[in-house]
């Protein structure tokens, strides 16, 4: 006996939190007495003496710190505790493992259950040592971006301790989080019984089962004022539950059972925020399904088999978001949302074949799957949910980094590559429009740590381009995260209709002023004689962009996010800006010296008559600098207005756009009123020079874009510090090329003047000397 209480004290001394506390804490005693019951368990087998001994010391344990306090706080816990010790000595003596495992689960889960019976009548007696006293006694749920985060209970009470919460907001918080975690528990338990039994493994699936049935009960209350009718045959399900897991008699059947009453149930309510986040990231993780399957699947066959990893993965994110959903779906329409869960049982089914070689569906299969589940979501999810989510987005991003981190651990850098780009997708598709406008600080550092970098930090596109090591590519991911987070708090509080218009309305007015300063500088100087023939083919060219625009907006739900999705977007807007570059060029000798320009055309007219016609081919030449130049700025407008638009409504960004549009059309009337009092010389040379600073904006910007997709080499200047003003207003990036080909356009036009006006100066030399030979 003195040796018993020799190791009991000795156990108690050890505790690591407090070698010199005189009494455990609650938390402290509860988890040693989980721990000597594990003990217990495991040398149950080879040594029952020692396991016995151990058995005693937990006992000996509750009994001196947590009994009296459990008998007085939670008398019906405390009786359930006690008859687990009871049985606790049967299955050791008659050597059951898994019954020792079944019931050590229980007095676990009892105690769980006491602890958060302690705290919330602490909370309502008003008794907050009480309760933080006692919350520790408690487990936390595996937080993922797949699921929803723990609450925080334990501040929640603090700042009711301290008067700056209620008793009734600490005791919603208290509820949201245990009832979260423990439904967490009840699922994770469920999925490890499914595990055990395929593996028969019995001493796992007692365990498992008993464990069910402790969560379970703890979530009882919760489910009986959601099912008051539902509740004690639930409770008869959860007990049948775990008799089956004990004795391993018809246990699917009881499993689906029990899952059949849980259907539907949540037992913490979302808040309305946290339904439109898990609403974007389903339909997000959703979308990405069938993309990473057809990248795994060729010809029948599955040839890569992370990207069928990554499929049932994002699967499973959508799943567990549904499932947080499903309640309140169910209250909108019970036959369609009985339908998706079917269909997401059906979509894990057929990934799972394919993850086992036992039956590979097409593509095609996958894809039309998601699209039904697509199409049954938008009819009975609120509009709300349908918006675009700003965390869901996020989550989202970090999800494709995490699949870009295990495609470099395999070394399959090729499929890392892909997954950065598709949450570099994302970030262009949602959060960029508001980043833009609300947080631009954050937009250059982001934007560099996805591709080239900067100071200290290689981008991920360079490193996954040199197969950087994982170390690397982590440090670097490190950084990204922490901008990201540090952009997501930032936008956090900028969702309303206001702000979506304002943000609307600042992204056409920096559009449309660099549209504006192109148009008046081309038709600035063709005011004179023949000139003003050739300010109509460009208002034709202006006209047709402004309707290819609107053109790009109507398509854009469909064309322009399969561009996104695909990476081609910048693309597609890397070549528009080419070619109006190069056309900007061309013209821009035209103001500068229009000389030479008249020789150069009636040279190019005489070339090109036999095959155009001459007019008709400077027509054409306008008309499509007038539809370049404007066009382009029309698709990155699109592209970042319907980003707004998934977030809020088509009414609310148009509100912003004819705010815009207003704005713009201000600047015109003072930019084309100022060139109508310039005398003419003075005017070409205002128009010169505002040409000449647009070519330079294009040119940096086109330089930068083209870096982005990979057509240009990209060496960051990384002692160069440029504001993110001028990267969005002037085109300026911190590389050698973006800045070299800036200077080269400039030297372009500057030399070009210089060469003209030598040649010019020439002509009339050659000019004087004639008439004074023929003078003479």
């Amino acid at each position: 006996m003195w040796l018993r209480r020799f190791l009991l004290a000795l156990v108690v001394a050890l505790l690591p939190w407090s070698a010199m506390a005189a009494e455990p804490s609650p938390a402290q005693a509860s988890e040693s007495v989980r721990s000597l019951l594990v003990q217990a368990q495991l040398i149950l087998t080879n040594d029952p003496a020692k396991a016995q001994s151990l058995l005693n010391d937990a006992q000996a344990l509750y009994d001196q710190a947590l009994a009296k306090d459990l008998t007085n706080l939670a008398p019906q816990q405390a009786t359930e505790i006690s008859t687990r010790w009871a049985d606790l000595t049967q299955a050791l003596k008659n050597q059951d493992v898994a019954g020792f495992a079944q019931q050590r689960a229980l007095l676990w889960t009892h105690l769980l259950k006491a602890s958060y019976a302690i705290v919330g009548q602490a909370i309502d007696s008003g008794k907050p040592e009480q309760a933080l006293q006692w919350l520790p006694v408690r487990e936390f749920r595996n937080a993922t971006r797949f699921s929803r985060p723990n609450g925080d209970a334990a501040r929640a009470i603090e700042q009711w301790k301290q008067a700056a919460y209620s008793a009734a907001d600490a005791r919603t918080a208290l509820d949201a989080d245990l009832l979260d975690t423990y439904q967490a528990k009840l699922n994770e338990s469920l999925r490890t019984l499914r595990s055990a039994a395929q593996k028969g493994n019995l001493i796992q699936q007692a365990e498992a089962g008993a464990a069910i049935q402790g969560y379970f009960a703890i979530l009882e209350p919760a489910y009986r004022s959601q099912y008051p009718e539902q509740a004690d045959t639930a409770l008869v399900n959860a007990e049948n539950l775990r008799q089956s897991a004990l004795s391993n008699n018809q246990l699917e059947a009881a499993i689906s059972t029990f899952e059949g009453s849980l259907s539907g149930f949540r037992a913490a309510p979302l808040s309305p925020a946290e339904q439109v986040r898990r609403a974007g990231q389903l339909r997000r993780f959703l979308s990405l399904v069938p993309v990473e399957y057809e990248r795994g699947v060729r010809n029948g066959e599955v040839t890569l088999d992370l990207e069928i990893q990554e499929a049932t993965t994002f699967r499973n994110g959508a799943a567990a978001a549904f499932s947080d959903l499903e309640s309140l779906l169910i209250a909108i329409d019970p036959s369609k949302t009985q339908q998706v869960a079917s269909d997401l049982r059906e979509l894990e089914t057929i990934l799972t074949a394919a993850a086992q070689r036992t039956s590979v569906a097409e593509p095609d299969v996958v894809q039309a799957k998601v699209d039904h589940i697509t199409t049954t979501l938008a009819e009975i999810m609120p509009a709300d949910w349908q918006k675009s989510s700003l965390e869901g987005d996020f989550d989202v991003i970090a999800s494709m980094l995490d699949q870009m981190e295990n495609a470099v651990a395999g070394d399959q850098y090729d499929l890392a590559e892909s997954a950065r780009l598709e949450a570099y997708a994302v970030l262009e598709s949602g959060p960029e429009a508001r980043l833009i406008v609300f947080a631009p600080e954050y937009k250059a550092p982001i934007e560099n740590l996805f591709w080239y970098g900067k100071d200290e930090f290689t981008g991920l596109a360079e490193l996954i381009r040199q197969k950087a090591s994982l170390s690397d590519i982590r440090a670097s991911r490190q950084a990204l995260d922490k901008q990201l987070d540090l952009a997501q708090d930032a936008l956090g509080g900028s969702s309303t209709p206001e702000a979506v218009a304002t943000s609307a309305a600042v992204i056409v007015f920096r559009e449309g002023l660099e549209a504006v300063l192109i148009l008046a500088s081309l038709l600035a100087s063709l005011k004179v004689g023949e000139q003003r023939g050739y300010r109509k083919p460009i208002w034709i060219g202006a006209g047709l962009a402004m309707l290819a625009t609107a053109l790009t907006w109507v398509l854009a739900r469909g064309l322009i996010n399969e561009l996104i999705r695909r990476g081609d977007q910048e693309k597609i807007e890397a070549i528009v800006s080419l070619i109006a570059i190069a056309v900007l060029l061309l013209i821009t000798n035209w103001f500068f010296h229009k000389v030479y320009w008249t020789g150069w055309m009636a040279n190019f007219h005489a070339q090109k008559r036999r095959i155009i016609g001459g007019k008709a081919g400077l027509w054409l030449g306008l008309i499509t600098l007038g539809f370049t130049s404007i066009y382009r700025e029309g698709v990155e407008t699109v592209l970042f207005l319907q980003a707004l638009v998934l977030e809020a409504s088509t009414q609310v960004v148009l509100a912003g756009v004819a705010m815009g549009l207003g704005g713009t059309a201000l600047v015109g009337v003072l930019v084309f009123g100022l060139q109508a009092k310039l005398p003419h010389k003075k005017m070409l040379i205002v128009t010169g020079v505002m040409i000449g600073a647009v070519l330079l904006i294009m040119v940096g910007n086109t330089m930068h874009i083209m870096q982005l997709v990979g057509w240009m080499p990209l060496h960051p200047i990384r002692s160069l510090e440029i504001p993110y003003w001028a990267n969005m207003w002037l085109g300026f990036y911190a590389t050698w090329e973006g800045i070299a080909a800036q200077v080269a356009a400039g030297a372009f036009v500057i030399g070009s003047y210089v060469i003209a006006e030598h040649l010019q100066q020439r002509k009339t030399e050659v000019a004087v000397k004639r008439q004074s030979v023929t003078a003479k």
